[in-house]
């Protein structure tokens, strides 16, 4: 991870870098890639692709890792599978920036679905995360898997029930999500919406049929996770099901 010092001396580095050719600022760039403006890097030369591409934002992430928009201006552009150095490719970005359009393009030059980062991520897992449904929807159809487990053996189903994101979570589970799958901890994603408060998400999972009884590492049931009112909520929703 770049300290405070490296990442001002990249952006200062990128700043001096855009000058030097006439480039628009970095923080323009990025902006454009972010918003998916092929339109600025179409009217660059060669030179200013070849420059732009290797300018770095204060995350350390060069714009083919922001987002591919780069590729519309320059269809000849490779390595849309090329990690930086904590494992993110394109389609991790595109993905965490809800850009189902670019995660399209990545995927129809080559992008790998199932790509992981250090952390075992996806680009599913972060769409999941951050309730990308059309994003998800387009990794899904490109062969994402649903179960994969990242490094602390959260699934994509873990990470938007974390977050919140039922519709999300409705739509892993209509792919085949596995309601009960666990974590290296013991929880399932039913643990983690209840832990995180998220109401909705738990009341749907547990209509998908998710365990109540199920115990993680520390002994404790999504119920023993709960607060008293979130726990009669469950239980109510739990019996309901049994009766319906």
């Amino acid at each position: 991870m770049a300290t405070g010092e490296e990442k001002k001396f990249s952006i200062q580095r990128s700043t001096a870098m855009a000058m030097e050719i006439d480039l628009p600022k970095p923080e323009v760039l990025f902006r454009a890639a972010e918003d998916g403006d092929a339109s600025l890097f179409a009217s660059l030369s060669q030179e200013a692709l070849d420059r732009a591409r290797s300018l770095r934002n204060e995350d350390g992430r060069s714009l083919l890792h922001v987002v591919d928009v780069i590729s519309a201006a320059d269809p000849s552009i490779n390595g849309v599978n090329s990690k930086d150095e904590e494992g993110w490719a394109p389609i991790h970005s595109a993905a965490s920036i809800g850009n189902a359009e670019i995660v399209e393009i990545l995927l129809s030059r080559g992008g790998d679905a199932n790509l992981t980062n250090d952390g075992g991520r996806t680009a599913l897992h972060y769409a999941a995360s951050k309730g990308w449904l059309k994003v998800a929807e387009v990794l899904i159809t490109h062969g994402a898997k649903i179960n994969k487990k990242d490094k602390v053996g959260c699934t994509p189903l873990h990470r938007a029930a974390s977050t919140g994101k039922s519709e999300l979570c409705e739509l892993l589970i209509e792919e085949g999500a596995d309601v009960d799958v666990v974590d290296k901890g013991g929880q399932t994603p039913l643990m983690h919406a209840v832990i995180c408060q998220n109401q909705q998400v738990a009341l749907l999972l547990i209509r998908h049929g998710a365990d109540l009884d199920v115990e993680d590492k520390e002994g404790y049931t999504a119920l023993g996770r709960a607060s008293d009112d979130f726990r009669r909520i469950l239980i109510d929703a739990a019996k309901a099901m049994l009766e319906g």
